[in-house]
């Protein structure tokens, strides 16, 4: 929504102006104090603009304009004018010597009370106009209401070219213009999710002073975090075993190339596993986006750090200043979200085809039964083990929920699920910069409970019989790959295929799934993340590191 205006370079209108700026922010339902600053903030700027004007040399009064912006929950006024070219706040920072005459020391007031109304005011000038904007309102969800607009939006229009365009133009769209653009997006946040993790778990680790205290934690943590494992593969067999999805025509009527997936690898050795977290070299886990390597590497710099006497105050400088700039070069990313969504959900849309979805609707069904399932025994395990009202923790958390769902990457949404439990549940730092990197790697709840549906009923599909022994066996193989497996997307059918060839189910299986994998990723990964936020919660209680009155405000 825009409303705009132009007034006469005069200051016997700036009352007007301010009339004007006041009626409309007023309908936008600014309360009153931002509305009092905002238009407090105007006269200033329009008289600076009014004084710096050269219309009125010429005889011609010139004209102000005035434009109102609102979109997506921000509202910012900008106004232009032309003018030779000055100063303002936040464009040129004065000092004692530059206060020459009294129109100086004008502008140096002005900007003082400007920059007391508004953090967020920038100027430029161009081509003999002068123009200032300045941000009223900065919607906290605006990037969560671009992300669902974009989700919307690229479902119907992906409905809509499926049905128009040709197996062809379909590919061609796909492979020159909308895989792209999400792979680039993605791999711009694989790109930071290493030293995010990294300097994370050493900032982490840097503010433990007692040892102790860091063992205690950590074992807390991991402790959380396996109980969450063991009790997601449960629900994930118990889903099954109460709606039996899974139907042999499937696997005659549905033909997909299973190659692409099946031929990789991946160890389910637990020995391997423990072996593995140790990295040869320092260079390799970044290069490999090992994360237990990384992890491992991140503790002992940590504790080294605190070891080190008079260089310990360098290095931890230097190590927030890094976890820091990181954080901020990932949430400058983020702010792409909405087009890479476009992209990602429109693929999603016009590559899988809606008989696939179908056909395997039963499963899917499933799954999604035992997400809802495991969500509700995280309610219950905030108010039973962390004695706290989870409806305050479900309506803060619901809108990162949404993002994270969009990313479908535990490790892409390290930075979401940071901000969620600082600015929203009120858990200190010394507790989720060490829970969320960890958790993001070894606990896969909504995998866990993806691998153990899937595998039980492509097995049904198939016609394998699974006994008390190969139950036992994929349990365990299931705990260990929720463990070792990346969280990027795609990561679930190479876990799949390995779980299917331990259980001797075809491996071609996969292919009866390969199209909803997609969907069923960003699913898991949204489950992955709240039990990291719900264990960091319980943690963060238990050791007194938690605002409790940040929590409870709604």
């Amino acid at each position: 929504m825009i409303k705009k205006r132009t007034f006469p370079v005069s200051k016997k209108n700036i009352r007007e102006m301010m009339d004007f700026v006041k009626e409309n922010l007023v309908s936008y339902g600014i309360n009153d104090n931002n509305c009092t600053k905002a238009v407090h903030a105007v006269e200033e700027v329009a008289e600076s603009i009014i004084d710096h004007s050269k219309a009125a040399e010429n005889g011609d009064p010139g004209r102000l304009s005035i434009v109102i912006k609102a979109f997506l929950g921000n509202v910012k006024i900008e106004l232009s004018a032309k003018g030779e070219e000055y100063s303002l706040a936040n464009n040129v920072k004065f000092t004692r010597i530059d206060l020459e005459d009294d129109a100086d020391i004008q502008d140096y007031l002005r900007n003082i009370i400007l920059t007391s109304m508004t953090d967020n005011i920038k100027y430029h000038h161009s081509d003999g106009v002068n123009y200032v904007q300045m941000l009223v309102i900065k919607s906290k969800q605006s990037l969560l209401i671009g992300t669902i607009g974009a989700m919307i939006l690229a479902i119907l229009v992906g409905l809509i070219l499926a049905s128009v365009m040709s197996d062809d133009s379909i590919t061609f769209l796909n492979s020159t213009f909308l895989s792209p653009v999400k792979t680039m997006y993605m791999n711009a946040l694989k790109m930071v999710v290493c030293p995010v993790v990294f300097f994370s778990i050493i900032s982490s680790i840097m503010q433990f002073s007692d040892p102790s205290a860091l063992g205690r934690i950590g074992g807390k943590i991991i402790g959380l975090y396996f109980f969450t494992t063991v009790m997601a593969i449960v629900v994930g067999i118990g889903v099954f075993y109460l709606f039996q999805p899974g139907d042999a025509s499937f696997s005659k009527e549905m033909v997909a190339d299973a190659s692409a997936i099946t031929s990789q690898e991946m160890n389910v050795s637990i020995k391997d596993t423990i072996v593995g977290i140790i990295p040869s070299d320092i260079i390799s886990p970044f290069l490999k986006a090992n994360m237990l390597q990384l992890i491992f590497m991140a503790v002992i710099l940590g504790i080294a750090t605190g070891l080190l006497g008079k260089y310990s105050k360098t290095l931890t400088d230097i190590f927030n200043a890094c976890n820091d700039l990181f954080l901020k070069v990932t949430t400058i990313i983020i702010k792409a979200m909405p087009v890479a969504v476009f992209c990602s959900i429109m693929s999603m849309i016009l590559t899988m085809g809606i008989k696939t979805i179908l056909s395997v609707l039963g499963m899917f069904g499933t799954f999604i039964l035992g997400i809802l399932a495991i969500m509700c025994l995280y309610c219950l395990l905030l108010f039973i083990i962390g004695k706290l009202n989870p409806v305050p923790f479900i309506k803060k958390y619901a809108p990162f929920m949404l993002q994270i769902f969009s990313l479908a990457s535990s490790n892409a949404s390290i930075p979401v699920n940071m901000e969620a439990c600082e600015t929203k549940l009120g858990i200190k730092r010394k507790i989720f910069s060490l829970s969320i990197p960890l958790g993001a790697t070894i606990n896969m709840d909504g995998s866990c409970i993806y691998l153990t549906v899937f595998a039980l009923a492509l097995a049904k599909v198939y016609g394998v019989e699974i006994t008390g022994v190969a139950m036992l066996s994929m349990i365990i193989s299931t705990f260990v790959l929720s463990v070792g497996a990346p969280g990027i997307p795609g990561s679930g059918l190479i876990c799949l295929s390995v779980l299917l060839t331990g259980m001797n189910v075809p491996v071609e299986a996969v292919g009866l799934v390969m199209g909803i994998d997609s969907l069923c990723g960003m699913f898991r990964c949204m489950s992955n993340c709240l039990g990291d936020v719900v264990v960091s919660t319980i943690v963060a209680k238990s050791e007194k590191e938690f605002d409790l009155e940040m929590y409870n405000k709604i």
